[in-house]
């Protein structure tokens, strides 16, 4: 669709040239926007990675005589819409409702995750109120990060990388659903509904200190010395074991009817990689032309949104045509009642679950999340910057976007929406495609999460998916983490022998390790019951294993930089600060803040390392 605004720039979604990247030789665009978080087109990348040398000549050409809009519409890729340009406000809520619609992938997947490690995976009015918080979560989040965080237009929504370590630690026999899960029938939770409350209110109360630690990591620096250490060999295994980890929960939910399960995934990989080229007419309008037809690539957009609608139409068609029986797991009608019942507001409120308890083993194991996630966003950080139109973003705001979502971890803690939110790569890619980087873009996106948020019944209904779908979803997307985590690698030197080493035995120890500790649970007897506890859910997580074995051989065994691919991966993380940089600054305060010499300290100061005469 075009839009123009009040000036004349013309907005076109599809006449625009391919969008292009100016890499460093070697370098993709996968490693950029990849992570446990996020789900992502691979193909993308082909189409970005093109090295456009003239450009980048001119880039540097223009940042030596000064002239920073030359540099602001040549860097990277010719924006229609940078990071600090304002579109009409009809052009933003179409551009946010697309931006929604590419995370909702994940945002409609990971509540029913959260709603099946606390058992209430068929109860639709426990699993719409998840939903509902963790939009509400990803609307709060989205609006600070864009706000007062890192200030990039990236979204945020719930992460997969604290989902497992919850699911571990809630599959210890004390905590261990009281039932099978039973894919034919409803779930009823009479006689149920403390326990769980009891298992949200421990996943709440780890989450909270867990976040404390990121908040901290954030506002006092830390995260730059840490990342010196971690390279592409400690993070791709970490997100290899990810997606590998998930793999029995997306059988169980698809063991309900396998057919349609399938279908889903082969929906979304038909959409995603056979269609994702081919044009349709959708009707637009603008000044010019009036009513007219545009060709967009609709099934490059929403991949993962028309493969699960499509397969949720289908079960539809034959549950009104009684092909499927009374009871089967993909009938449409088992759940129709629970939206009746569902309230058509529902806001939800912090601590309406009780009060958070902290036990020390998920604690522990939300670490490796919460560290796991921190490398993911500030890959995506530098990625995001590339297709804004922005420099790379400086270190004080790295360390507020790593301390913001410190912060909204927290809250999501404190709201009970099951996991804390985390930055969405899968809209840097649509940001790179539709050439829109505006900030005001995503603040506007945040107020569309917020209105799904509060509107109870648009929870409910996306409660009756049918599991055997949400199965088919998460295969597609989990094998698609797997694929990311792999990529980083390409990084590396893989033709040197410590790197096949490192990489080899922190996925074989990953899958190895857990696998057994889960058979012999008795294998674990220290004398004390918590420490027990505390080393059952460590051993059990793998990515906990392959990230702790990466990470020491990785920085024990002797290498080079070049080898350990640490000068690739790290590529642009610093850059030297010129005036282009004020596009991080925080609104309103900073001349005032830069005017305080001791800001230059504070990590999280526009000023932070600011030199002075």
């Amino acid at each position: 669709m075009d839009f123009t605004d009040g000036v004349g720039l013309d907005c076109n979604l599809t006449t625009a040239p391919e969008a292009k990247e100016a890499y460093p030789p070697g370098q993709s665009l996968d490693n950029d926007i990849g992570g446990p978080g996020n789900q992502k087109n691979p193909n993308l990348a082909t189409e970005l990675n093109e090295m456009d040398r003239n450009s980048q000549d001119d880039k540097f050409d223009a940042l030596e005589e000064g002239d920073d809009k030359k540099l602001s519409k040549e860097s990277d890729i010719e924006m229609t819409y940078s990071l600090e340009d304002i579109p009409p406000w009809y052009a933003c809520l179409l551009f946010g409702f697309q931006q929604q619609m590419s995370m909702f992938g994940g945002v409609i997947t990971m509540p029913f995750l959260a709603a099946s490690m606390l058992c209430v995976q068929d109860d639709v009015i426990i699993t719409g109120q998840i939903f509902s918080t963790a939009v509400l979560m990803a609307s709060f989040a989205t609006f600070l990060q864009t706000t007062f965080g890192v200030r990039l237009p990236i979204l945020q929504g719930p992460s997969p990388s604290l989902y497992f370590p919850a699911l571990v630690f809630l599959s210890l026999p004390q905590w261990k659903c009281q039932t099978d899960l039973d894919l034919n029938s409803n779930f009823s939770v009479n006689g149920t509904e403390v326990d769980w409350k009891d298992r949200m209110r421990e996943v709440q109360g780890a989450l909270m200190v867990a976040s404390a630690f990121e908040f901290l990591l954030g506002i006092s620096g830390a995260i730059g010395l840490l990342l010196r250490f971690i390279g592409p060999l400690t993070v791709a295994p970490i997100i290899v074991m990810i997606g590998l980890g998930m793999y029995d929960i997306a059988a169980l939910f698809a063991s309900g009817h396998w057919g349609i399960a399938f279908l889903t995934v082969a929906l979304i990989v038909l959409f995603s990689q056979y269609l994702r080229k081919v044009p349709l007419p959708i009707p637009a309008w603008s000044k010019q032309q009036r009513c007219h037809f545009q060709w967009l690539k609709i099934f490059e957009f929403f991949p993962v949104i028309l493969g699960i609608c499509l397969a949720w139409l289908t079960c539809y068609i034959l549950t009104i045509t009684e092909v499927f029986p009374e009871g089967s797991a993909v009938r449409t009608d088992l759940k129709t009642s629970a939206v009746r019942e569902a309230p058509w507001v529902l806001f939800p409120l912090p601590g309406q679950w009780g009060t958070p308890r902290v036990s020390l083993p998920l604690v522990l194991g939300m670490f490796c999340g919460i560290l796991a996630s921190i490398v993911e966003s500030v890959g995506d950080y530098h990625a995001c910057a590339r297709f804004s139109g922005a420099p790379p973003p400086p270190p004080h705001a790295v360390n507020r976007g790593i301390c913001m979502e410190g912060f909204c971890c927290f809250l999501a803690g404190i709201w009970g929406s099951g996991l804390g939110p985390t930055s969405y790569s899968e809209n840097i890619g649509a940001i790179a495609i539709t050439k829109v980087g505006s900030r005001r873009v995503m603040q506007w996106t945040s107020l569309l999460l917020f209105i799904c948020a509060v509107f109870g019944k648009f929870g409910a209904v996306l409660a009756t998916l049918p599991l055997p779908i949400i199965g088919g979803a998460l295969i597609a997307v989990f094998s698609m983490i797997i694929s990311v985590g792999v990529s980083n690698v390409q990084f590396v030197n893989m033709n040197a022998s410590r790197s096949l080493c490192v990489f080899g035995l922190s996925v074989f120890c990953g899958l190895m390790v857990p696998n057994w500790i889960s058979e012999n649970p008795d294998a674990i007897n220290t004398g004390n019951a918590e420490a027990d506890d505390v080393l059952m859910v460590l051993l059990t997580t793998g990515m906990f294993v392959a990230g702790i074995v990466g990470f020491f051989l990785d920085n024990t065994i002797p290498g080079t930089a070049e080898d350990r691919g640490l000068i690739r991966f790290h590529a642009d993380k610093t850059s030297k600060r010129n005036d282009r940089e004020r596009c991080y600054d925080l609104p309103w305060c900073t001349s005032k803040i830069r005017g305080w010499k001791w800001s230059r300290y504070i990590p999280i100061c526009p000023g932070f390392l600011d030199k002075r005469e």
